[in-house]
């Protein structure tokens, strides 16, 4: 399906749920930078919190009963059957009557099992009520550690409180990991640090559908964690490892904009390492950061990928202190 730039950046807006970050940008004689909003905004996190409470899911039915929900943080990927509904990302608590509508939608079935691909609140906030309607937790075992304590930020000048016990991963892996559910395979890829610490890219076998986290922004340029061990070299190297596993028949879904497939993802890879080695270079010459974003760096990719909430000079300071 062909996409206008501005139909792709609606869909953008609303997987990321930062559309309500509009309200809090404008300032007299221009924009604040993504980074300016996350420092000088209060309680930031309840605003997209908040926004979640009204947001709209839409519910795209895949193949191989793999549906994905849209609307509340992370994209959500559900798997129905007999075994009960399996789900990769919990979004966020806010949009849980409209969450429980979107199951309900697919199926009768209860909630068993949840599959957190990171630990950010947007891939996680859902996690307690999710377990407290019988989901068992599984994630990376650095998402628990990041979970079960105070957590910061740097980036977004946020403070994150641990999770309550119920919103704990169980379940714990730190290396690769095949499960099997309502008739389905699913081959479950620890991630060397990239995004963060603790990413974990989901892939459906039977389906060929792959759902990677954060590990993927399709269509803008994706946030780097290197508070919690990512880093632009990780990225690269997880986009590269999931190319690896696809095809140009595989649905890929990515963390946040529309569902896509490998050639996008392709594209992707391929701007992560051209903006790399032009950071880089400049770096090399003994360029200031301030010099390095007046260079524009980003410049070739700016008018597909800087049109969101991670902007060309955010990206370039994301990428300079990886390089």
């Amino acid at each position: 399906m062909v996409m206008s730039a501005h139909t792709h950046q609606q869909l953008s807006r609303r997987g990321f749920c930062l559309c309500c970050l509009a309200a809090t940008t404008a300032v007299a004689g221009g924009w604040l930078t993504p980074r300016e909003v996350f420092a000088k905004a209060r309680g930031i996190v309840d605003v997209i919190r908040g926004a979640a409470a009204t947001a709209t899911i839409t519910v795209h039915k895949l193949r191989g009963n793999v549906s994905v929900l849209e609307g509340s943080g992370g994209n959500i990927a559900a798997l129905t059957g007999q075994d009960g509904k399996l789900l990769v990302d919990a979004g966020i608590t806010a949009s849980r009557p409209r969450i429980i509508e979107a199951l309900d939608s697919l199926d009768a079935k209860p909630i068993k099992r949840l599959i957190n691909t990171h630990w950010h609140f947007d891939h996680c906030d859902g996690n307690e009520w999710l377990h407290g309607a019988g989901a068992t937790i599984l994630a990376h075992e650095n998402t628990r550690k990041h979970l079960a304590s105070t957590q910061r930020v740097a980036d977004w000048d946020f403070n994150f409180p641990p999770a309550a016990e119920g919103a704990l991963p169980s379940e714990l892996i730190n290396a690769d990991k095949t499960l099997h559910h309502n008739g389905a395979t699913l081959s479950l890829k620890v991630h060397q640090p990239a995004h963060t610490d603790s990413d974990i890219s989901v892939y459906f076998t039977d389906a060929d559908i792959l759902h990677t986290g954060d590990l993927w922004w399709n269509g803008v340029y994706p946030f780097i964690d290197y508070s919690t061990g990512g880093g632009i070299d990780g990225a690269i190297r997880a986009a590269d490892a999931i190319i690896a596993m696809t095809s140009d028949k595989t649905i890929i879904v990515p963390g946040h904009g529309p569902i896509g497939n490998r050639a996008q993802l392709v594209e992707f890879r391929d701007m992560l390492v051209a903006i790399r080695g032009n950071v880089a270079a400049l770096k090399g010459k003994g360029m200031s950061l301030d010099d390095i974003i007046k260079a524009k760096p980003t410049a070739a990719f700016d008018a597909k990928w800087g049109q969101f909430v991670i902007d060309p000079a955010f990206f370039t300071r994301l990428v300079h202190e990886g390089v």
